[in-house]
């Protein structure tokens, strides 16, 4: 975060989420696993920071981080997994997974599908941008 400040105060703030993906603005896929500890601990979750740092989760993992793998990072108070979980779909502007979900449903969430495709690393990737995977999507 450093010299860009505290970008995910302005992240969450409220702007719109597709409005910022469509224009690039996407810090939070840069945040090293010190500025998600970071931005945990800003949420008042202070002694989870060495649980995102010991598991090295970036802003890129960030789509990962629910109430199913918060366990497997040490994180077991289940009111706590709750604010987490939905601050972090806050964040990332996804929404929550509806476990009744049938596979024959149209597709889930298209935000949370592109934060899965930038979780993973790679030049083609690093470059994709959201316009780009609408795009993509359609053909």
């Amino acid at each position: 975060m450093g010299e860009e400040g505290n970008t995910y105060q302005h992240l969450v703030a409220g702007n719109s989420f597709h409005s910022n993906m469509l224009t690039g603005n996407m810090e939070f896929l840069q945040w090293s696993c010190h500025d998600v500890a970071t931005w945990i601990e800003s949420l008042g979750f202070p002694q989870y920071k060495a649980c995102f740092m010991e598991n090295l989760i970036t802003g890129r993992k960030l789509i990962y981080v629910n109430c199913v793998y918060l366990p497997r990072l040490g994180i077991t108070d289940f009111k706590d997994m709750k604010v987490i979980s939905a601050r972090v779909r806050e964040l990332l502007g996804i929404t929550e997974t509806l476990w009744s979900r049938s596979i024959a449903d149209t597709r889930r969430d298209i935000v949370g599908m592109f934060l899965e495709n930038k979780s993973r690393t790679g030049e083609r990737v690093d470059n994709q941008t959201y316009q780009q995977f609408l795009d993509d999507m359609r053909q």
